[in-house]
């Protein structure tokens, strides 16, 4: 098995995951202080930690279980084994998963600005995730996973959960780095790595408790998977300072997320935060909520709990950033849509179920 290894610290900041920097489960909002203050145009490293191998139904003791894969002490990670044991709040049943990590207060942002997030670099910390299926949740809830069902909380008989979490190990082969997932009979199936965080957002402008499972316009867990090393994601700020906070890191996801998680595993990931003021942002085409961009695509994304209702605000969002930011009359770009882009499912397992289209920036004459 290949050794954890955290690589260089490339930001001009630098972002541990530790119990005084994390939220875990919930999202930032106006009560939460900032865990870092940065300039805007400045580079942060962010160590980001996955919640599997730390959660209730796994036994919040990362090292016991991950024993049972031969992954032996010294293989897991410092962060993963202090916040398991720290008093950090974390409900199992009210809470989300996720282990949040700031939020990072960026100088200048106002409300009505946008916050740029520049993906600089993402390094793989551990050579180990899960993939798992929890009941009632996926794609198929109630035919997955194949086990009894969580007996729930309450009663004086300890709780059984019934959870599936797929081990995989992480190899490497001619110069690139591989999931492999075991099924039997000494056979694996072997998928290439491509490591984006699920998880990056705003603080919302509100009091109450932000689960960290929906997304929505402040962004939070979209779980993009364009949203690689050169991409960019653009969030509408909401709050001074913008409170911008990630988590959720993943080494490799598929369109839908089927099962409940991709293969979820720690990132550190090297970010550039940047204010856009108001007056620009529609320049860039943002609208309410939030948008994306790699080298070769632009990203409008469509959020809603009805999958259809997700997709018709995406052609929305796609006619309506065509419109500005092209001049191109809304009846033309929804047939330049028909024919040439492509609009792919990010997840349906949030509750928020999400649609991202992908409009080819080579289509456009300023873009060629």
């Amino acid at each position: 098995m290949l050794q954890p290894h955290e690589g260089p610290i490339a930001g001009t900041h630098y972002l541990p995951s530790t119990p005084d920097t994390c939220l875990w489960g919930r999202l930032p909002a106006r009560r939460h202080e900032p865990v870092l203050r940065i300039r805007s145009g400045e580079t942060v490293t962010i160590d980001t930690l996955s919640h599997e191998g730390i959660l209730e139904d796994q036994g919040r003791d990362p090292v016991a279980y991950l024993k049972q894969f031969d992954v032996p002490a010294d293989g897991v990670l410092a962060d993963a084994r202090d916040l398991a044991a720290s008093d950090v709040a974390h409900d199992y049943d009210a809470d989300g998963p996720h282990v949040v990590t700031g939020p990072i207060a960026v100088d200048g942002a106002e409300p009505g600005d946008v916050l740029r997030v520049e993906v600089l670099d993402l390094l793989v910390r551990a050579p180990y995730g899960f993939v798992s299926s929890r009941h009632g949740y996926g794609a198929l809830p109630g035919e997955f996973p194949l086990t009894p069902t969580d007996t729930g909380a309450g009663g004086d008989v300890p709780r059984e959960y019934g959870s599936v979490c797929h081990f995989t190990e992480v190899i490497s082969s001619g110069g690139r780095l591989y999931g492999t997932l075991p099924y039997g009979d000494g056979r694996a199936a072997r998928f290439p790595l491509a490591p984006f965080l699920g998880l990056m957002g705003v603080a919302v402008d509100t009091d109450d408790p932000v689960h960290s499972v929906p997304p929505g316009a402040f962004g939070g867990n979209l779980d993009i998977n364009e949203l690689q090393i050169g991409s960019a994601l653009y969030l509408p700020v909401q709050l001074p300072g913008a409170g911008f906070y990630a988590g959720d890191p993943h080494y490799a996801q598929g369109d839908g997320e089927v099962a409940l998680t991709a293969l979820e595993a720690p990132l550190r990931a090297t970010l550039r935060l940047s204010v856009v003021p108001q007056a620009q942002a529609g320049a860039l085409g943002v609208a309410d909520g939030p948008f994306a961009e790699t080298a070769t695509h632009w990203l409008p994304v469509g959020l809603h709990s009805d999958l259809d209702e997700a997709m018709r605000r995406a052609v929305r969002a796609a006619v309506a950033f065509l419109a500005r930011t092209q001049g191109m009359p809304p009846q033309t770009a929804l047939a330049y849509l028909s024919a040439a882009a492509d609009f792919e499912v990010s997840q349906v397992v949030d509750g928020v179920k999400g649609i991202h289209c992908l409009i080819r920036k080579a289509d456009f004459p300023a873009h060629v």
